[in-house]
């Protein structure tokens, strides 16, 4: 029973064309700019999180302390406007491509005609 388990194929396989890499000879401006938008918008909502999430250790670190309250609440409600912020830049995004078709993260713009 061993042998049978042990001689199984451990390959994942996903759908068609999911997890593939394009060559670089595929690579253009629109898709440089499309991708450093994505990762914009991720890096931002993240690191806003954790600021968000180091604001609250320092609030419950702060021992009453009046002014370390406040600067923690300062923090929370920095990073809280910050992700805001973020989400309202993906949804004007998104909302910029149902009103007029131009996928800013795909960076397809419709033809005239």
């Amino acid at each position: 029973m061993l042998n049978f388990l042990l001689a199984q194929d451990n390959v994942i396989k996903f759908k068609e064309g999911v997890g593939e890499f394009k060559s670089l000879t595929e690579l253009t401006v629109p898709t440089i700019v499309s991708g450093f938008i994505k990762l914009a918008l991720i890096i931002a909502a993240i690191v806003f999180f954790f600021i968000l999430v180091i604001g609250g250790v320092r609030w419950i670190a702060s021992g009453g302390d009046k002014a370390q309250t406040e600067a923690a609440r300062n923090q929370i409600t920095a990073a809280l406007v910050g992700l805001i912020i973020v989400f309202a830049a993906w949804a004007i995004l998104a909302l910029i491509k149902t009103f007029f078709g131009v996928d800013i993260f795909q960076l397809t713009l419709p033809s005239i005609g």
